[in-house]
């Protein structure tokens, strides 16, 4: 059963002419917005190992706690 779904998509992909193309932009896009824009926008901030960050995120936490909420 498992070898005919595999043997299904593949030989679909095979027949695509227009879908190649297609997947080939979807990939590239992918790549840009994962790799590319993910470094600009989104900096990783926590730096060192597992205890360094846990205790950065816990201080965090807790001084967005203590702060009033301002309407």
């Amino acid at each position: 059963m498992m070898s005919r779904i595999i043997r299904f998509y593949v030989e679909g992909f095979r027949g695509m002419t227009l879908g190649r193309t297609l997947w080939g932009i979807i990939l590239i896009k992918l790549i840009i917005m994962f790799a590319v824009l993910k470094t600009i926008f989104f900096p990783a901030y926590l730096q060192g190992d597992d205890g360094e960050k846990g205790e950065k995120v816990s201080a965090e936490l807790t001084e967005r706690m203590a702060q009033p909420d301002t309407p």
